[in-house]
């Protein structure tokens, strides 16, 4: 068995065209999350699907019970593969996930999904910190562009800011062709 998980972070409806809160790039990001998650479907990977509710219906998005909370068509659920709900930024923050990934004896762990600034960041770093083995496929996450002290930060410099950050020192990231055609060993 192997002892690789795929972490499938939020891909919900409300982060793509027409949702209430629409990243740069979401469908591309998708697309390649899919790619991912199929090949590790044929590798016999554990799948982790994570999708966000929040707690507070005022909330600009992710609504509990809402079509935009829904994890995409995208990077649907397979079978019995895990689905996750989280309901702060952090995917390992009061959830199971930790658990599970304990549970199949779970070293390594492949990230996609959304947004890079937020959510794909807290679960690299604490999928990192916990002592897991950690890659992130930088063309399967997405995010929007930013605001800061009245300047726009473009969300391909958010970004690439946020996967140069992760590599420093929390994670491998690659791209999604390479990590198909040739994965680390777990």
């Amino acid at each position: 068995m192997s002892k690789r998980a795929t972490i499938a972070v939020d891909i919900q409806n409300d982060y793509f065209p027409g949702g209430r809160f629409p990243l740069e790039g979401m469908e591309q990001a998708a697309a390649n999350a899919r790619a991912v998650l199929d090949a590790a479907r044929e590798r016999g990977d554990l799948i982790v699907h994570v999708r966000h509710e929040f707690a507070d219906a005022s909330a600009p998005f992710f609504h509990p019970g809402s079509p935009g909370a829904d994890i995409n068509p995208a990077a649907a659920p397979q079978g019995d593969e895990v689905v996750l709900t989280k309901n702060n930024v952090n995917a390992f923050k009061d959830t199971d996930l930790q658990r599970i990934l304990d549970d199949n004896g779970i070293t390594d762990v492949v990230i996609v999904g959304a947004m890079s600034h937020m959510c794909i960041d807290a679960a690299t770093r604490a999928a990192s910190d916990l002592g897991y083995r950690t890659t992130v496929i930088a063309d399967a996450c997405a995010t929007r562009d930013l605001e800061f002290q009245g300047t726009t930060v473009p969300a391909a410099q958010v970004h690439a800011a946020m996967m140069s950050g992760l590599a420093f020192g929390y994670a491998t990231v690659t791209d999604a062709r390479d990590w198909i055609g040739n994965p680390p060993a777990a």
